[in-house]
């Protein structure tokens, strides 16, 4: 079975890039097309240099990095170093990245890449803030048909919100661009808190990292004791949550993972519940679904998967 064809989007992130290097460590089921990169946990600028940083540490600079859209379609950006700190990557002390950034816009990046391929034939995985896809999906509506899945971290229905009392950040921060996503017609796969919640680096867990002895292990493993502390607090959790690896393991083993089919829709008015994905998970209203809304994960078998494949690089 040919690799499964993707584009990463992403705005690293420390879970970002652990995302990024378990799609780089599994060549034979998923081949990289690209890494494009958002404004969204820090700015642009420090998201494509994370990008390149993560691609250099996992040996490939092979994959092009693309910046993409530096703000929210309408909005003033909202960023995060409050959880990943002051340059997105904090915790391992890796060398700046000497690889260069691609000279073509992320945006266009995606257009001519789709565009190029037979129809259903690419995933894009969303790690961040939609506003690189549904910015693509303006200029280049015809791109939509070129697409396989897209397969997202975003949203939540039970564990509410993380950045407002009702929202995901990744969603909050360009809910226009989440709303023109999740309307698009295309196959979408969710990855919820609901889900990420649930996928918590515990001690144990994160020791197996550094236990792998490698440059990829123990910078994951120092990524993690720095971004633990932050859910730790406000949780009161045993550890972080690994919240965009799911969407990479979801490709390799879909298998470890369930959910529903239902309606999502994105409120982009209320000032109260701003980005709130509405998930009609009983199926209360007569929506038509739109996507599959992930709620559950095998946790001991996604961290095997995980510490396996990073043992690779």
């Amino acid at each position: 079975m040919p690799a499964r064809k993707i584009i990463i989007d992403t705005d690293p992130g420390q879970d970002d890039a652990v995302a990024i290097l378990l799609a780089l460590s599994s060549p034979e089921e998923i081949e990289v097309l690209g890494l494009t990169t958002v404004a969204g946990n820090v700015p642009l600028d420090l998201t494509t240099r994370n990008a390149r940083i993560v691609c250099e540490l996992a040996g490939r600079t092979d994959i092009g990095v693309y910046a993409g859209c530096d703000r929210p379609l309408g909005r003033n950006l909202v960023t995060a170093e409050h959880v990943h700190g002051k340059t997105g990557l904090d915790g391992p002390k890796l060398p700046e990245p000497t690889m260069e950034i691609a000279p073509e816009h992320a945006v266009e990046f995606i257009i001519e890449t789709l565009r190029e391929q037979p129809a259903g034939t690419v995933t894009l995985c969303p790690l961040g803030p939609l506003t690189n896809i549904a910015t693509a999906l303006q200029k280049a509506p015809d791109i939509a048909e070129k697409l396989q899945e897209i397969v997202l971290m975003g949203g939540a229905y039970f564990e509410v919100g993380n950045i407002t009392p009702t929202a995901e950040f990744n969603i909050y921060v360009d809910p226009e661009a989440a709303d023109i996503v999740f309307k698009s017609g295309i196959k979408i796969t969710v990855m919820p808190l609901d889900v990420t919640h649930k996928a918590l680096v515990t001690k144990e867990r994160n020791d197996a990292f550094r236990a792998l002895g490698t440059p990829v292990g123990v910078a994951v493993a120092e990524m993690t004791d720095f971004f633990e502390r932050f859910d730790k607090e406000k949780y009161g959790s045993a550890g972080a949550p690994l919240h965009d690896p799911c969407v990479t393991a979801y490709l390799l083993k879909p298998e470890l993972f369930s959910g529903r089919h239902i309606n999502v829709e994105i409120e982009t008015t209320s000032e109260l519940t701003l980005g709130m994905t509405v998930a009609d998970w009983w199926v209360v209203t007569d929506r038509k679904p739109n996507a599959t809304f992930i709620g559950d994960i095998d946790a001991e078998g996604f961290f095997a998967l995980l510490t396996e494949r990073l043992a690779r690089l």
